[in-house]
């Protein structure tokens, strides 16, 4: 069962507890943290309003569902949850099996002048799929029921799924033909591939298998003027490509209902190495080295100083014992606190990794660097789904945490990370609050990289107040993206809470001709309305 207001199953194995050393850290860093009341289910559930629906056979009103779906996993989604203070409900939910019954939902809405929103696996992190307070009633459609493989091309290597089906499915499918989809962005357990598609998602290992933009082949979106079919073209030159109409819709235009997607035989191995360098700019231009110099590798990951000590230490647990020989080990090879790490990933077959992975080691050996003999890049890929599961118990001590992303070109990374830390760091300095800030290089490309910025703070007296301290971060770090160049966000979309700084990086025309295809779908506003675009709030 998933939980209700937070991240991930009631019984995953990926479930934390804060260690008492992590405690310690914490309240050295930023401060004691204070726990909050949460409420119940219940009491939020108390609160549902009856629905304005009328009654239709595929659609539930059931209190408890329209919870479920009223929220997806923002800061300020959770804090919502957390306090009860939820004042926006879906009317219904409807959990459609074809796309034949979601062209029928979508009739339906038209006719009574319904809002609808599409949800995939609820883990939005930027308002993608919360309710607005509307004097129309409001449908969410879950896509949860349609999440089979419905067709697969071996020859061409390419499978249809229905855009409901969550990371876990895909690759079980998919590896039950001796395939894989390579998609693994850090909500793989729950993400579905229709909402990967919506949002531009990008997977951990985007440097090996492609963006999903590269693996999105075609399908099939049900839209308020019809059903749109994208085929599965291998190239064109004839005039724009349709899929680049649907890749970061957000479901404005319509809903995504079946995926084509291009897949890869299963690799025959894959290796994750960490390696450390003495200094941050040495370890950028050795990243920068390796995806310029085209070293076929799946990913390549890069650590700042502080999130270097921070994940050695926030990770270690009971082995803070062996952090700390690790440590003196590489300090005698000249490797000290100012330190970074770098992981890297290759992909493929035996011969095609060792040759690679040996590629790798050189160049980085060239810059410095020293690679680990521990096993860390094994313990990455045993944890690199968890870091969502670190919310909750963070939340129950009283603190904070999130994240803020971008992508800019390699010549503007340094300053771009000094100047979103700072900001972000200083953000709360007119309360004498302190805010941990650590940032990474998560995707690499040759002319540039992301940047993924992790915060962390006191959560106050109140989730009001934490909200309140949200609001002036986001603002902060945000404004230095759009100061720096970078997009407003590399991978986790558009929703609420980026649209308006969207024009910033889209220009006035560009934001017109997005607007004019989203009346041309959806004229009245009802594909979920307040999302995306900065004029639709």
């Amino acid at each position: 069962m998933r939980l209700w207001n937070g991240w991930g199953n009631e019984n995953s194995e990926l479930r934390m507890e804060l260690s008492s050393g992590l405690k310690m850290l914490l309240n050295a860093l930023v401060g004691p943290g204070v726990s909050l009341p949460q409420a119940s289910l219940e009491e939020v559930m108390a609160k549902v309003p009856a629905s304005r629906l009328a009654a239709h056979p595929l659609i539930t009103q059931d209190p408890e569902t329209r919870v479920r779906h009223a929220r997806g996993q923002s800061l300020p989604d959770w804090l919502a949850m957390h306090s009860g203070d939820v004042d926006s409900f879906p009317d219904g939910v409807a959990q459609p099996e074809t796309s034949q019954q979601v062209r029928e939902l979508l009739e339906y809405a038209a006719a009574h002048n319904i809002e609808v929103i599409p949800y995939g696996g609820g883990t939005s992190v930027v308002g993608h799929i919360n309710p607005n307070s509307s004097d129309r009633p409001i449908l969410t459609i879950s896509m949860a029921k349609m999440n089979k493989l419905l067709r697969f091309d071996p020859v061409s290597q390419l499978a249809t799924f229905g855009a409901g089906t969550p990371g876990p499915e895909i690759e079980a499918q998919l590896q039950a033909e001796g395939y894989t989809l390579g998609h693994f962005p850090q909500s793989w357990e729950l993400s579905t591939v229709g909402g990967w598609v919506a949002s531009r998602s990008s997977g951990q290992q985007s440097l090996h298998y492609g963006r999903i933009e590269a693996l999105f082949a075609g399908g099939k979106m049900e839209t308020l003027q019809g059903t749109m079919e994208i085929p599965t073209i291998p190239a064109s030159s004839a005039g724009p490509d349709i899929r680049e109409m649907v890749l970061g819709s957000e479901g404005r235009l319509g809903i995504i209902t079946e995926v084509t997607v291009r897949v890869t035989p299963l690799p025959e191995m894959e290796q994750f190495q960490v390696v450390f360098f003495p200094d941050w700019e040495t370890g950028l231009t050795a990243a920068r080295g390796l995806v310029q110099q085209r070293i076929a590798l799946s990913m390549v990951r890069l650590s700042n100083p502080l999130e270097t000590t921070s994940l050695l230490y926030m990770g270690a647990g009971a082995q803070t014992d062996a952090v700390v020989a690790l440590e003196a080990a590489l300090a005698e090879k000249g490797i000290g606190s100012g330190k970074v790490m770098m992981t890297f990933g290759v992909t493929g077959t035996s011969k095609h990794c060792a040759y690679n992975k040996d590629c790798a080691i050189d160049l980085c050996d060239s810059h410095g660097g020293v690679a680990d003999q521990s096993g860390l890049g094994d313990n990455w890929a045993h944890g690199r789904f968890r870091a969502p599961y670190i919310r909750d118990p963070l939340g129950a001590a009283g603190y904070a945490v999130d994240t803020m992303e971008t992508a800019v070109d390699w010549s503007a990374v340094s300053d771009s990370v000094e100047r979103i830390e700072q900001a972000i760091r200083n953000g709360l300095a007119d309360e004498d609050e302190q805010v941990h800030a650590y940032t990474h290089l998560s995707h690499v490309y040759g002319q540039g990289s992301s940047i993924y910025t992790t915060y962390v703070y006191r959560m106050g007296e109140s989730y009001q107040q934490a909200l309140q301290r949200w609001h002036k971060l986001k603002a902060a770090g945000a404004e230095q993206i759009v100061a720096s160049g970078g997009t407003i966000s590399h991978q986790h979309g558009v929703g609420a809470d980026h649209r308006d700084y969207l024009q910033v990086e889209k220009g006035e025309l560009g934001i017109a001709a997005i607007n004019s295809l989203c009346q041309l779908f959806d004229p009245k506003g009802q594909l979920n309305p307040g999302k995306l675009l900065p004029q639709d709030k």
